[in-house]
Protein backbone atom coordinates (compact mmCIF):
# COMPACT_ATOMS: atom_id res chain seq x y z
CA UNK A 1 0.00 0.00 0.00
CA UNK A 2 0.99 3.62 -0.32
CA UNK A 3 3.62 4.49 2.29
CA UNK A 4 4.03 7.92 3.81
CA UNK A 5 5.33 9.30 7.08
CA UNK A 6 2.43 9.87 9.45
CA UNK A 7 3.68 12.07 12.28
CA UNK A 8 0.34 12.76 13.90
CA UNK A 9 -3.28 11.72 14.01
CA UNK A 10 -4.72 14.76 12.25
CA UNK A 11 -7.09 13.41 9.59
CA UNK A 12 -4.57 12.37 6.97
CA UNK A 13 -7.32 12.15 4.34
CA UNK A 14 -7.26 15.92 3.88
CA UNK A 15 -4.02 15.65 1.94
CA UNK A 16 -5.45 13.29 -0.65
CA UNK A 17 -8.96 14.44 -1.44
CA UNK A 18 -9.94 17.72 -3.00
CA UNK A 19 -13.13 19.07 -1.48
CA UNK A 20 -14.87 22.35 -2.17
CA UNK A 21 -13.81 25.36 -0.16
CA UNK A 22 -16.80 27.26 1.18
CA UNK A 23 -14.63 29.56 3.30
CA UNK A 24 -16.18 30.43 6.65
CA UNK A 25 -19.39 28.55 5.94
CA UNK A 26 -17.73 25.21 5.17
CA UNK A 27 -19.64 22.68 7.30
CA UNK A 28 -16.59 20.44 7.34
CA UNK A 29 -14.18 22.69 9.19
CA UNK A 30 -13.52 22.69 12.92
CA UNK A 31 -11.08 24.22 15.38
CA UNK A 32 -12.07 21.89 18.20
CA UNK A 33 -10.51 18.64 17.01
CA UNK A 34 -8.29 16.86 19.54
CA UNK A 35 -4.60 17.61 19.06
CA UNK A 36 -1.76 15.23 19.80
CA UNK A 37 -0.43 17.60 22.46
CA UNK A 38 -3.65 17.11 24.39
CA UNK A 39 -3.47 13.33 24.42
CA UNK A 40 -1.58 13.08 27.71
CA UNK A 41 -4.35 15.09 29.42
CA UNK A 42 -7.08 13.09 27.73
CA UNK A 43 -9.69 12.07 30.29
CA UNK A 44 -10.76 8.48 29.73
CA UNK A 45 -14.01 9.00 31.66
CA UNK A 46 -16.29 10.42 28.98
CA UNK A 47 -19.68 10.08 30.65
CA UNK A 48 -19.99 13.63 31.97
CA UNK A 49 -19.11 15.11 28.60
CA UNK A 50 -21.60 12.83 26.89
CA UNK A 51 -24.49 13.89 29.09
CA UNK A 52 -23.70 17.59 28.63
CA UNK A 53 -23.40 17.34 24.85
CA UNK A 54 -26.22 14.93 24.13
CA UNK A 55 -29.05 17.43 23.43
CA UNK A 56 -27.17 19.32 20.74
CA UNK A 57 -25.26 16.51 19.07
CA UNK A 58 -27.72 13.67 18.62
CA UNK A 59 -30.23 13.27 15.80
CA UNK A 60 -33.13 10.86 16.17
CA UNK A 61 -35.30 9.20 13.55
CA UNK A 62 -38.21 11.42 14.59
CA UNK A 63 -36.14 14.58 14.13
CA UNK A 64 -35.00 13.35 10.71
CA UNK A 65 -38.60 12.70 9.68
CA UNK A 66 -39.39 16.27 10.75
CA UNK A 67 -36.74 17.64 8.43
CA UNK A 68 -33.51 17.70 10.45
CA UNK A 69 -30.40 16.63 8.57
CA UNK A 70 -29.35 13.17 9.82
CA UNK A 71 -25.83 14.46 10.48
CA UNK A 72 -27.03 17.65 12.10
CA UNK A 73 -25.61 19.86 9.34
CA UNK A 74 -27.50 23.20 9.46
CA UNK A 75 -28.00 23.68 5.72
CA UNK A 76 -30.56 26.42 6.35
CA UNK A 77 -27.81 28.60 7.87
CA UNK A 78 -25.27 28.04 5.09
CA UNK A 79 -24.78 29.89 1.83
CA UNK A 80 -25.48 26.77 -0.20
CA UNK A 81 -27.97 23.93 -0.19
CA UNK A 82 -27.29 20.27 0.41
CA UNK A 83 -27.98 19.50 -3.25
CA UNK A 84 -25.52 22.19 -4.36
CA UNK A 85 -22.83 20.88 -2.05
CA UNK A 86 -23.41 17.35 -3.32
CA UNK A 87 -23.16 18.51 -6.90
CA UNK A 88 -19.86 20.26 -6.16
CA UNK A 89 -18.43 17.26 -4.32
CA UNK A 90 -19.23 14.93 -7.19
CA UNK A 91 -17.52 17.27 -9.65
CA UNK A 92 -14.40 18.02 -7.62
CA UNK A 93 -13.72 14.77 -5.77
CA UNK A 94 -10.64 12.97 -7.03
CA UNK A 95 -10.36 9.26 -6.40
CA UNK A 96 -6.89 8.12 -5.33
CA UNK A 97 -5.18 5.72 -7.72
CA UNK A 98 -1.94 3.77 -7.62
CA UNK A 99 -2.30 2.54 -11.19
CA UNK A 100 -3.54 4.94 -13.86
CA UNK A 101 -5.36 2.90 -16.47
CA UNK A 102 -8.17 3.44 -18.94
CA UNK A 103 -11.55 2.60 -17.47
CA UNK A 104 -13.61 2.49 -20.66
CA UNK A 105 -13.77 -1.31 -20.69
CA UNK A 106 -14.36 -1.36 -16.94
CA UNK A 107 -17.51 0.73 -17.30
CA UNK A 108 -18.89 -1.83 -19.74
CA UNK A 109 -18.30 -4.65 -17.26
CA UNK A 110 -20.25 -3.01 -14.45
CA UNK A 111 -23.83 -4.16 -14.06
CA UNK A 112 -26.72 -1.81 -13.52
CA UNK A 113 -27.93 -1.72 -9.92
CA UNK A 114 -31.48 -0.52 -9.38
CA UNK A 115 -31.14 2.18 -6.73
CA UNK A 116 -33.84 3.72 -4.61
CA UNK A 117 -34.60 0.72 -2.43
CA UNK A 118 -34.79 1.14 1.36
CA UNK A 119 -33.56 -1.93 3.20
CA UNK A 120 -32.36 0.02 6.26
CA UNK A 121 -33.98 3.14 7.76
CA UNK A 122 -32.10 5.88 9.58
CA UNK A 123 -32.41 5.38 13.34
CA UNK A 124 -29.93 7.56 15.20
CA UNK A 125 -26.80 9.67 14.84
CA UNK A 126 -24.49 10.72 17.65
CA UNK A 127 -21.48 13.00 17.61
CA UNK A 128 -20.54 11.98 21.15
CA UNK A 129 -18.19 9.43 19.64
CA UNK A 130 -16.43 10.02 16.34
CA UNK A 131 -14.03 7.90 14.34
CA UNK A 132 -10.54 8.95 13.37
CA UNK A 133 -8.39 7.59 10.55
CA UNK A 134 -4.59 7.32 10.51
CA UNK A 135 -4.14 6.03 6.94
CA UNK A 136 -6.35 7.21 4.11
CA UNK A 137 -6.51 3.77 2.45
CA UNK A 138 -7.48 1.76 5.55
CA UNK A 139 -11.09 1.91 6.76
CA UNK A 140 -11.69 -1.12 9.02
CA UNK A 141 -12.06 0.92 12.18
CA UNK A 142 -15.60 0.11 13.32
CA UNK A 143 -17.17 -3.18 14.49
CA UNK A 144 -20.59 -4.07 15.90
CA UNK A 145 -20.80 -7.13 18.14
CA UNK A 146 -24.56 -6.73 18.65
CA UNK A 147 -27.20 -4.21 17.63
CA UNK A 148 -26.48 -2.45 20.93
CA UNK A 149 -22.66 -2.70 21.04
CA UNK A 150 -20.30 -0.90 18.69
CA UNK A 151 -16.52 -0.45 18.88
CA UNK A 152 -14.66 2.30 17.06
CA UNK A 153 -11.30 4.02 16.98
CA UNK A 154 -11.22 7.60 18.30
CA UNK A 155 -7.76 9.19 18.42
CA UNK A 156 -5.74 7.02 20.83
CA UNK A 157 -8.77 5.24 22.29
CA UNK A 158 -10.93 2.32 21.30
CA UNK A 159 -14.43 3.34 22.32
CA UNK A 160 -17.50 1.25 23.06
CA UNK A 161 -20.84 2.79 22.19
CA UNK A 162 -24.07 1.42 23.62
CA UNK A 163 -26.93 2.22 21.25
CA UNK A 164 -29.34 1.19 24.01
CA UNK A 165 -27.94 3.43 26.75
CA UNK A 166 -26.73 6.06 24.25
CA UNK A 167 -23.48 6.22 26.14
CA UNK A 168 -19.81 5.76 25.24
CA UNK A 169 -16.94 4.32 27.23
CA UNK A 170 -13.25 3.89 26.59
CA UNK A 171 -12.15 0.25 26.56
CA UNK A 172 -8.53 0.66 25.42
CA UNK A 173 -6.16 3.61 25.63
CA UNK A 174 -3.00 3.25 23.53
CA UNK A 175 -1.53 6.68 24.22
CA UNK A 176 0.09 5.48 27.42
CA UNK A 177 2.51 2.52 27.79
CA UNK A 178 0.85 -0.87 27.33
CA UNK A 179 2.10 -3.87 29.28
CA UNK A 180 0.58 -7.27 28.42
CA UNK A 181 -0.90 -9.39 31.20
CA UNK A 182 0.14 -12.64 29.49
CA UNK A 183 3.56 -13.64 30.82
CA UNK A 184 5.91 -15.90 28.91
CA UNK A 185 8.63 -17.82 30.79
CA UNK A 186 12.10 -16.44 30.15
CA UNK A 187 10.89 -13.46 28.14
CA UNK A 188 10.45 -9.88 29.23
CA UNK A 189 6.99 -8.63 28.24
CA UNK A 190 7.16 -6.05 25.41
CA UNK A 191 5.88 -2.56 26.05
CA UNK A 192 4.17 -0.35 23.46
CA UNK A 193 3.01 3.25 23.71
CA UNK A 194 1.39 5.97 21.58
CA UNK A 195 0.23 3.38 19.06
CA UNK A 196 -1.48 4.80 16.00
CA UNK A 197 -4.12 2.17 15.33
CA UNK A 198 -4.58 1.63 11.61
CA UNK A 199 -7.00 -1.31 11.65
CA UNK A 200 -9.06 -3.34 14.10
CA UNK A 201 -11.49 -6.24 14.48
CA UNK A 202 -13.78 -7.32 17.31
CA UNK A 203 -15.20 -10.86 17.36
CA UNK A 204 -15.65 -13.68 19.85
CA UNK A 205 -15.20 -11.21 22.75
CA UNK A 206 -11.71 -10.45 21.41
CA UNK A 207 -10.48 -7.02 20.32
CA UNK A 208 -7.50 -7.04 17.95
CA UNK A 209 -5.84 -3.84 16.74
CA UNK A 210 -2.98 -3.27 14.32
CA UNK A 211 -0.64 -0.29 14.44
CA UNK A 212 1.02 2.11 12.04
CA UNK A 213 4.48 0.86 13.05
CA UNK A 214 3.67 -2.84 12.79
CA UNK A 215 2.14 -3.27 16.24
CA UNK A 216 -0.38 -5.95 17.22
CA UNK A 217 -2.58 -5.56 20.32
CA UNK A 218 -4.99 -8.25 21.56
CA UNK A 219 -7.45 -7.78 24.40
CA UNK A 220 -10.29 -9.98 25.58
CA UNK A 221 -13.11 -7.63 26.46
CA UNK A 222 -13.89 -9.40 29.73
CA UNK A 223 -10.25 -9.28 30.88
CA UNK A 224 -8.59 -6.33 32.62
CA UNK A 225 -5.70 -4.84 30.70
CA UNK A 226 -4.22 -6.03 27.42
CA UNK A 227 -3.65 -9.76 27.08
CA UNK A 228 -0.96 -9.59 24.39
CA UNK A 229 0.95 -6.99 22.41
CA UNK A 230 4.00 -7.06 20.22
CA UNK A 231 5.72 -5.36 17.33
CA UNK A 232 5.36 -7.81 14.49
CA UNK A 233 8.28 -6.59 12.41
CA UNK A 234 11.16 -4.13 12.49
CA UNK A 235 10.78 -3.45 8.77
CA UNK A 236 10.80 0.29 8.04
CA UNK A 237 7.55 -0.01 6.10
CA UNK A 238 5.79 -2.14 8.70
CA UNK A 239 2.21 -0.87 8.95
CA UNK A 240 -0.37 -3.46 9.92
CA UNK A 241 -2.94 -3.10 7.16
CA UNK A 242 -5.55 -5.60 8.31
CA UNK A 243 -6.35 -8.01 11.12
CA UNK A 244 -8.82 -10.88 11.07
CA UNK A 245 -10.29 -13.15 13.74
CA UNK A 246 -11.49 -16.53 12.54
CA UNK A 247 -11.92 -20.23 13.32
CA UNK A 248 -9.69 -22.79 11.61
CA UNK A 249 -11.26 -26.04 10.29
CA UNK A 250 -10.88 -27.71 13.69
CA UNK A 251 -12.69 -24.82 15.41
CA UNK A 252 -9.72 -23.17 17.12
CA UNK A 253 -9.75 -19.38 17.24
CA UNK A 254 -6.99 -17.66 15.28
CA UNK A 255 -5.74 -14.11 14.67
CA UNK A 256 -4.35 -13.18 11.26
CA UNK A 257 -2.42 -10.04 10.34
CA UNK A 258 -1.62 -8.54 6.94
CA UNK A 259 1.37 -6.21 6.75
CA UNK A 260 3.19 -3.92 4.38
CA UNK A 261 6.27 -6.16 4.63
CA UNK A 262 4.44 -8.56 2.26
CA UNK A 263 3.76 -11.10 4.97
CA UNK A 264 0.72 -12.72 6.56
CA UNK A 265 1.06 -14.00 10.12
CA UNK A 266 -1.14 -16.33 12.15
CA UNK A 267 -1.42 -16.44 15.96
CA UNK A 268 -3.22 -18.72 18.38
CA UNK A 269 -5.95 -16.64 20.03
CA UNK A 270 -5.64 -18.50 23.33
CA UNK A 271 -1.95 -18.11 24.17
CA UNK A 272 -1.05 -15.79 21.24
CA UNK A 273 1.80 -18.04 20.13
CA UNK A 274 3.00 -17.40 16.58
CA UNK A 275 1.85 -20.35 14.46
CA UNK A 276 2.76 -19.51 10.88
CA UNK A 277 3.98 -16.88 8.47
CA UNK A 278 3.39 -16.64 4.73
CA UNK A 279 5.34 -14.39 2.33
CA UNK A 280 4.08 -12.92 -0.94
CA UNK A 281 5.41 -10.74 -3.75
CA UNK A 282 3.74 -7.49 -2.73
CA UNK A 283 2.48 -5.64 0.32
CA UNK A 284 -0.60 -7.37 1.71
CA UNK A 285 -3.42 -4.88 2.32
CA UNK A 286 -6.19 -7.25 3.34
CA UNK A 287 -6.91 -10.89 4.10
CA UNK A 288 -10.10 -12.78 4.88
CA UNK A 289 -10.71 -16.44 5.67
CA UNK A 290 -13.68 -18.39 4.29
CA UNK A 291 -16.41 -19.44 6.75
CA UNK A 292 -15.15 -23.04 6.83
CA UNK A 293 -11.63 -21.83 7.65
CA UNK A 294 -10.08 -23.51 4.61
CA UNK A 295 -9.54 -20.73 2.06
CA UNK A 296 -7.65 -17.47 2.41
CA UNK A 297 -8.22 -14.40 0.22
CA UNK A 298 -5.11 -12.22 -0.12
CA UNK A 299 -5.29 -8.70 -1.55
CA UNK A 300 -2.63 -6.02 -1.84
CA UNK A 301 -0.43 -3.90 -4.06
CA UNK A 302 -1.36 -5.82 -7.17
CA UNK A 303 -4.24 -5.76 -9.61
CA UNK A 304 -4.58 -9.49 -9.00
CA UNK A 305 -6.09 -11.12 -5.92
CA UNK A 306 -5.02 -14.51 -4.60
CA UNK A 307 -6.81 -17.50 -3.13
CA UNK A 308 -4.62 -19.68 -0.93
CA UNK A 309 -4.89 -22.63 1.42
CA UNK A 310 -5.48 -21.06 4.84
CA UNK A 311 -3.34 -23.66 6.64
CA UNK A 312 -0.28 -23.58 4.37
CA UNK A 313 -0.57 -20.23 2.62
CA UNK A 314 -0.01 -21.94 -0.74
CA UNK A 315 -1.65 -20.03 -3.58
CA UNK A 316 -4.23 -22.04 -5.51
CA UNK A 317 -5.97 -19.38 -7.62
CA UNK A 318 -5.22 -16.01 -9.22
CA UNK A 319 -8.20 -13.65 -9.57
CA UNK A 320 -7.86 -11.26 -12.50
CA UNK A 321 -10.08 -8.34 -13.39
CA UNK A 322 -9.39 -5.40 -11.07
CA UNK A 323 -7.47 -2.42 -12.50
CA UNK A 324 -5.80 -1.19 -9.30
CA UNK A 325 -4.83 -2.19 -5.75
CA UNK A 326 -7.35 -3.88 -3.47
CA UNK A 327 -8.03 -3.07 0.19
CA UNK A 328 -11.16 -4.95 1.24
CA UNK A 329 -12.71 -8.40 0.99
CA UNK A 330 -15.52 -10.43 2.54
CA UNK A 331 -16.97 -13.92 2.17
CA UNK A 332 -20.66 -14.66 1.88
CA UNK A 333 -21.71 -16.79 4.87
CA UNK A 334 -22.32 -19.78 2.58
CA UNK A 335 -18.67 -19.64 1.51
CA UNK A 336 -19.44 -19.61 -2.21
CA UNK A 337 -19.05 -15.90 -3.01
CA UNK A 338 -16.04 -13.68 -2.32
CA UNK A 339 -16.39 -9.88 -2.63
CA UNK A 340 -13.30 -7.73 -3.23
CA UNK A 341 -13.10 -3.93 -3.02
CA UNK A 342 -10.64 -2.01 -5.15
CA UNK A 343 -9.31 1.48 -5.86
CA UNK A 344 -10.66 1.15 -9.40
CA UNK A 345 -14.02 2.13 -7.81
CA UNK A 346 -15.51 -1.36 -8.10
CA UNK A 347 -16.42 -4.38 -6.02
CA UNK A 348 -16.04 -7.70 -7.81
CA UNK A 349 -17.93 -10.83 -6.87
CA UNK A 350 -16.22 -14.17 -7.39
CA UNK A 351 -17.93 -17.56 -7.43
CA UNK A 352 -15.52 -19.95 -5.73
CA UNK A 353 -16.72 -22.75 -8.06
CA UNK A 354 -15.48 -20.86 -11.13
CA UNK A 355 -12.76 -18.27 -10.56
CA UNK A 356 -11.72 -17.79 -14.18
CA UNK A 357 -13.63 -14.51 -14.21
CA UNK A 358 -15.68 -12.44 -11.80
CA UNK A 359 -19.36 -13.22 -11.40
CA UNK A 360 -20.36 -9.55 -11.30
CA UNK A 361 -18.87 -6.06 -11.04
CA UNK A 362 -20.55 -3.36 -8.94
CA UNK A 363 -19.40 0.24 -9.33
CA UNK A 364 -19.27 2.90 -6.64
CA UNK A 365 -20.63 6.40 -7.09
CA UNK A 366 -17.58 8.55 -6.43
CA UNK A 367 -14.49 6.69 -5.24
CA UNK A 368 -12.75 3.45 -4.35
CA UNK A 369 -14.48 0.61 -2.51
CA UNK A 370 -12.59 0.61 0.79
CA UNK A 371 -14.84 -1.52 3.01
CA UNK A 372 -16.89 -4.61 2.14
CA UNK A 373 -19.21 -6.48 4.53
CA UNK A 374 -21.84 -9.22 4.15
CA UNK A 375 -24.60 -9.44 6.73
CA UNK A 376 -24.40 -12.66 8.74
CA UNK A 377 -27.66 -13.90 7.24
CA UNK A 378 -26.20 -13.41 3.77
CA UNK A 379 -29.06 -11.19 2.62
CA UNK A 380 -27.12 -7.95 2.17
CA UNK A 381 -23.73 -6.76 0.97
CA UNK A 382 -22.57 -3.33 2.20
CA UNK A 383 -19.93 -1.36 0.28
CA UNK A 384 -18.31 1.82 1.59
CA UNK A 385 -16.50 4.38 -0.51
CA UNK A 386 -13.77 6.52 1.07
CA UNK A 387 -16.30 9.30 1.61
CA UNK A 388 -19.97 10.17 1.27
CA UNK A 389 -21.51 6.93 -0.01
CA UNK A 390 -22.44 3.53 1.43
CA UNK A 391 -24.23 1.03 -0.79
CA UNK A 392 -26.42 -1.81 0.47
CA UNK A 393 -26.94 -4.52 -2.13
CA UNK A 394 -29.67 -7.15 -1.93
CA UNK A 395 -27.98 -10.50 -2.62
CA UNK A 396 -31.30 -12.29 -3.20
CA UNK A 397 -32.01 -10.03 -6.17
CA UNK A 398 -28.86 -11.27 -7.87
CA UNK A 399 -27.06 -8.13 -6.62
CA UNK A 400 -29.11 -5.87 -8.93
CA UNK A 401 -31.18 -4.01 -6.30
CA UNK A 402 -29.59 -1.57 -3.91
CA UNK A 403 -29.93 1.24 -1.42
CA UNK A 404 -27.58 4.22 -1.58
CA UNK A 405 -26.89 6.04 1.70
CA UNK A 406 -25.82 9.60 0.87
CA UNK A 407 -23.91 11.48 3.58
CA UNK A 408 -20.92 13.78 3.94
CA UNK A 409 -17.52 12.96 5.41
CA UNK A 410 -14.79 10.35 5.36
CA UNK A 411 -16.06 6.85 6.16
CA UNK A 412 -13.94 5.09 8.79
CA UNK A 413 -15.84 1.81 8.76
CA UNK A 414 -19.13 -0.01 8.32
CA UNK A 415 -20.57 -2.94 10.24
CA UNK A 416 -23.76 -4.95 10.32
CA UNK A 417 -24.86 -6.21 13.71
CA UNK A 418 -24.62 -10.03 13.89
CA UNK A 419 -28.41 -10.36 13.65
CA UNK A 420 -28.41 -8.04 10.59
CA UNK A 421 -30.98 -5.80 12.32
CA UNK A 422 -28.66 -2.78 12.38
CA UNK A 423 -26.03 -1.18 10.18
CA UNK A 424 -23.49 1.23 11.68
CA UNK A 425 -21.37 3.77 9.80
CA UNK A 426 -18.43 5.64 11.32
CA UNK A 427 -17.82 9.16 9.99
CA UNK A 428 -14.44 10.86 10.44
CA UNK A 429 -14.84 14.61 10.16
CA UNK A 430 -13.56 17.50 12.30
CA UNK A 431 -17.01 18.92 12.93
CA UNK A 432 -19.54 16.31 11.91
CA UNK A 433 -17.66 13.14 12.80
CA UNK A 434 -20.21 10.74 14.23
CA UNK A 435 -21.67 7.27 14.48
CA UNK A 436 -24.72 6.62 12.30
CA UNK A 437 -27.18 3.81 13.03
CA UNK A 438 -29.64 2.37 10.53
CA UNK A 439 -32.25 -0.28 11.39
CA UNK A 440 -33.49 -2.98 9.07
CA UNK A 441 -36.90 -2.35 7.55
CA UNK A 442 -39.37 -5.22 7.79
CA UNK A 443 -42.35 -5.59 5.52
CA UNK A 444 -45.33 -6.80 7.52
CA UNK A 445 -47.42 -8.88 5.18
CA UNK A 446 -50.28 -9.13 7.68
CA UNK A 447 -50.67 -5.35 7.85
CA UNK A 448 -50.42 -5.14 4.08
CA UNK A 449 -53.53 -7.31 3.72
CA UNK A 450 -55.55 -4.95 5.93
CA UNK A 451 -55.04 -1.74 3.96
Amino acid sequence: MEHFQNDDLEYVTDDYYDVPDFEEDDPFSDDQSLKNDDIEDFDSDFEDEFELDKPKTDTSALEARNGKDIQGIPWERLNFSRDKYRETRLKQYKNYENLSRSREDLEKECMEVEKGKTFYDFQFNTRLVKSTIVHFQLRNLLWATSKHDVYLMQNYSVMHWSSMLRRGKEVLNVAKPIMPTLKRPGLLPPSLSRVQISTMAVKENLLVAGGFQGELICKYLNHPGVDFCTKITTDENAITNAVDIYHNPSGSLRVMTANNDAQVRIYDAENFASLNRFSYDWSVNNTSVSPDGKLLAILGDSAECLIADAESGKVTENLKGHRDYSFASAWHPDGRILATGNQDTTCRLWDIRNLSESLAVIKGRMGAIRAVKFSDDGRFLALAEPADFVHIIDTQSGYVKGQEIDLFGEIAGISFSPDAEALFIGIADRTYGSLLEFNRRHFNQYLATIF
